[in-house]
């Protein structure tokens, strides 16, 4: 299994918007993704032997980095991919200069809170009625940061 990490194109939106209706409650757009190709964030893809299998965006802001999408396909969920995924993407922070990397989740995602806590992430406060919940309503997001 050889993994690689290259930048997201305008070319990868239709299969990482298919994914992101499968996998997310409140899913990003077209346009979302769109607008942080258009203003340089850093969106990347994760493949698995030339096969795209995850798919994330990290907005870097003087010396901090802010993980505001990381999306793993569900068939490969469990493999260890978004550890490995979350590594590079720390790496590649660090090496641009971030110091800290940021990142919201909810509360009902437990597998990615273990997730962020396995890799060192630590919560450090919650916003309130932060995401779209499905019956309406809101919910809260934990904020987690890692010193890098």
């Amino acid at each position: 299994m050889q993994l690689t990490l290259r930048p997201m194109t305008e070319s990868d939106l239709d299969w990482v918007v298919a994914n992101e209706l499968e996998l997310h409650t409140s899913p990003w757009t077209r346009g979302n993704f769109t607008d942080a190709l258009d203003a340089g964030y850093a969106s990347r893809v994760l493949s698995e032997d030339d096969r795209p299998v995850g798919y994330a965006v990290v907005l870097l802001v003087l010396d901090e980095a802010h993980l505001l999408n990381l999306s793993v396909v569900r068939s490969r969920q469990g493999a260890g991919l978004g550890r490995h995924f979350l590594s590079q993407l720390a790496d590649e922070s660090r090496g641009l200069g971030a110091r800290q990397f940021f990142l919201e989740v909810r509360p009902s995602n437990e597998a990615a809170q273990a997730l962020y806590r396995g890799f060192g992430f630590q919560a450090i406060g919650r916003r309130k009625r932060y995401y779209p919940a499905p019956n309406g309503g809101r919910e809260d997001a934990i904020v987690m940061r890692l010193d890098l």
